[in-house]
């Protein structure tokens, strides 16, 4: 087959080749300081819906920039609730919500003592923190420090 019949074949395969390639080395982006507050807070308040606590009261509304150098930010979110047995020893309540909050995202503990346990989501780069106490559910966290746009 000559040269000059092959070439646009040629041409359209290289081109396409190198469009994945951009594509699969590039990656998730990375999300902002805003993204990945809303994310913590959407993931605290589900955590605490779904172990069944009631009367939820917001103790750190975030949604605001905490400057950590380079231009960058993260955010940061906390919430408590009275569980509804009212007696359960804090660590209880923690093993609740760290089997509850693997089932909302990808979490993995990097910390524990038992009456604190740290987690932390790498994609959504957010960490949270559960300290509970006697009968009452305590969930905190805060966003790595990210892009403020």
């Amino acid at each position: 087959m000559p040269r000059s019949s092959r070439s646009p074949a040629v041409r359209l395969g290289v081109t396409l080749l190198m469009a994945a390639l951009a594509v699969a080395g590039c990656g998730e982006r990375e999300p902002t300081a805003a993204e990945a507050g809303a994310t913590l807070k959407t993931h605290i308040l589900k955590l605490l819906d779904e172990v069944s606590a009631q009367n939820v009261q917001v103790t750190d509304p975030g949604g605001k920039d905490i400057p950590c150098g380079d231009g960058k930010a993260k955010r940061t979110f906390a919430a408590t609730a009275p569980d509804s047995y009212q007696g359960s020893a804090p660590y209880t309540l923690n093993v609740m919500m760290i089997s509850t909050l693997g089932d909302i995202a990808d979490y993995k503990i990097t910390e524990s003592t038992g009456a604190i346990v740290h987690m932390e989501n790498e994609p959504t780069r957010t960490v949270v923190i559960l300290e509970s106490a006697k009968g009452r559910y305590s969930a905190r966290g805060e966003t790595q420090c990210l892009s403020r746009s």
